[in-house]
């Protein structure tokens, strides 16, 4: 197998996205392709087949290669859940939660799940395309680095560095991030990509031509600015949504800790729904639907939620006839209780909860994680929907007695999920990705507002445009050619 490593000269440089596109251009040529992330940082995460977890960047990767996720994607996952701490897991399995100071010596541990996920993949794979993190000129992450050249080095593959020219000063980027690194480091660099440019490409000629005279590296392509290329985002959560006629309009509570917001982008990409995201200060706007998201600290943003005074505005805004949804974490805090007895999640212990629907929630280190088909019940109704669970509490009460999602099969045996409140205008649910289906989506919708009339999107559909168009373009402005020599002539079987 051979592997080939994409890092950058920041965050959000286009590491994710340019893997994604390499992987769709190398699986339409037959090349027997995966994605890699050693360690990724990101709240949105998504669930493999064997019920384990990743990064939401290497589900998407996968799906660009053509092949079904799985864990080895991505070995190490870490999963803020304050300032300084996080959730690590290992191979799909949460393991513990850390503070920032205990993972930077427990790397030396980590570096081994990454390897033997490595071996694993060399054995069924031609080329890894590899996701580095941040960027690996950071001096003060650079010992017992697993995530860039640290990585790099232990697996002895070549390096393309991407930069993004839109944020200014891409050359001092690229040379500074080369000066920052070893020799050795300095030779696995092969070449560097300048991402989401703008205008005319000969005014930047010259100092394209500078810098590969400069560095001895050569510039392997120029990617343009993509207006309304719309993936899977993990990290910064997408609030643009361009309405041309709202017949429905949605807002999203903003906590801090919002876990796959990924869950709203079928809404969010619809000409004719206006999603509203509820910010820190800001006031609920009279609305259809309020949505609470999934959390991955649900205590505190509860404590958040009720800070803002969201509370008495969920209240005032079913009276007046609104619905309200809450979804994995936001289904959690309309209940009457949450308890984290452990500290899963917080030190925080107990929380009272809106009281909107009678139940309540124990959160323990047992984490739930699943993809499954399903039946929605709504609108005196059955339809066929699918998603998947990552959760780590158990909710027990009357209002679970109406239960909003019925399984025919689940990997726990659980039957039911979730519940519609008796007076039907609250709904909970621990199931993630219901609005990825149309027919879900429309279901949802007209309990909201049973005049709607609208066709809803297709993820599946919209993100296999996307894809293509970022292969296309990847193929047009790339030097695909010299990108295959890179890898093919560097020893790393």
């Amino acid at each position: 197998m051979k592997t080939l490593m994409i890092q950058g000269t920041t965050s959000d440089a286009g590491k994710s996205t340019l893997v994604a596109a390499l992987c769709r251009v190398f699986a339409n040529q037959g090349i027997k392709v995966a994605p890699f992330k050693p360690q990724n940082m990101a709240l949105n995460s998504a669930v493999t087949n064997d019920g384990g977890e990743i990064g939401r960047a290497q589900a998407l990767q996968a799906i660009a290669a053509k092949v079904e996720p799985e864990t080895d994607f991505n070995p190490i996952l870490l999963k803020p859940n304050s300032d300084t701490g996080a959730q690590v897991i290992i191979h799909g399995k949460a393991i513990s939660n850390m503070e920032a100071g205990k993972y930077h010596d427990y790397k030396k541990v980590a570096m081994d799940a990454v390897i033997t996920s490595h071996e694993r993949l060399a054995k069924r794979f031609e080329l890894l395309l590899v996701e580095g993190a941040g960027s690996p000129a950071e001096i003060n992450l650079r010992e017992n680095d697993i995530a860039n050249m640290g990585y790099a080095e232990k697996v002895d593959c070549p390096v393309i560095i991407i930069a993004d020219i839109d944020k200014g000063g891409v050359f001092a980027h690229l040379v500074g991030t080369l000066a920052l690194l070893s020799g050795s480091e300095q030779a696995r660099v092969k070449g560097f990509v300048i991402n989401r440019f703008r205008g005319d490409i000969s005014l930047l000629q010259g100092g394209l031509d500078w810098l590969e005279q400069y560095t001895g590296k050569p510039v392997l392509g120029v990617l343009p600015y993509l207006h309304d290329l719309t993936l899977d985002a993990e990290d910064a959560v997408a609030i643009n949504n361009n309405v041309t006629h709202a017949t429905i309009n949605i807002a999203i509570l903003l906590v801090p800790h919002i876990s796959n917001h990924t869950d709203f982008d079928a809404l969010r990409l619809h000409p004719n729904i206006n999603v509203n995201y509820i910010r820190h200060t800001q006031v609920i706007p009279d609305v259809d639907l309020i949505i609470l998201p999934g959390s991955k600290n649900v205590l505190g943003d509860l404590t958040f939620l009720i800070n803002e005074g969201w509370d008495n505005q969920i209240k005032r805004h079913l009276r007046y006839g609104g619905k309200v949804l809450g979804i994995c974490g936001g289904m959690q805090m309309l209940g009457n209780i949450i308890y984290d007895p452990e500290g899963v999640e917080s030190s925080l212990k107990r929380v009272s909860g809106l009281a909107l629907c009678d139940f309540e929630t124990t959160l323990t280190s047992q984490k739930v994680l699943s993809k499954v088909t399903a039946t929605l019940k709504l609108n005196n109704r059955q339809t066929l929907c699918s998603g998947y669970e990552i959760h780590a509490g158990v909710s027990k009460g009357n209002a679970l007695k109406t239960p909003l999602i019925t399984f025919s099969q689940h990997p726990n045996g659980f039957k039911t999920d979730g519940f519609i409140s008796d007076d039907n205008a609250i709904a909970g649910t621990y199931l993630h990705g219901l609005f990825d289906e149309p027919n879900a989506t429309m279901e949802i919708l007209k309990w909201v507002k049973p005049t709607l009339q609208l066709d809803p999107i297709s993820i599946d559909t919209h993100r296999e445009q996307q894809l293509a168009r970022l292969a296309t373009m990847c193929e047009t402005h790339l030097d695909i050619a010299q990108i295959i020599s890179i890898y093919k002539g560097h020893n790393n079987d």
